[in-house]
């Protein structure tokens, strides 16, 4: 995946996170939405981090495509 795909699907993420929130203002959210908004957010964790990855070796002179993504633990327990 290139950067310009990842950045796009950070916007549609965005996006689908922002209707979700949206749709419920004063009512709070179903269990399935709350769920699904769950899912967006380790879902743009790791694609923000992937892109990270990509940048950083691409700064280092490295290969940019060697990055890989990482699993939900990692991505949602940094410090």
């Amino acid at each position: 995946m290139t950067d310009e795909e990842l950045v796009e699907r950070i916007t549609r993420l965005v996006d689908e996170e922002h209707r979700l929130e949206g749709s419920r203002i004063g009512e709070g959210l179903s269990e399935s939405d709350t769920r699904r908004l769950r899912d967006l957010e380790v879902a743009l964790d790791q694609t923000w981090d992937l892109l990270r990855q990509r940048r950083a070796r691409r700064a280092a002179g490295l290969d940019p495509d060697a990055a890989e993504p990482r699993d939900p633990g990692t991505v949602e327990n940094y410090r």
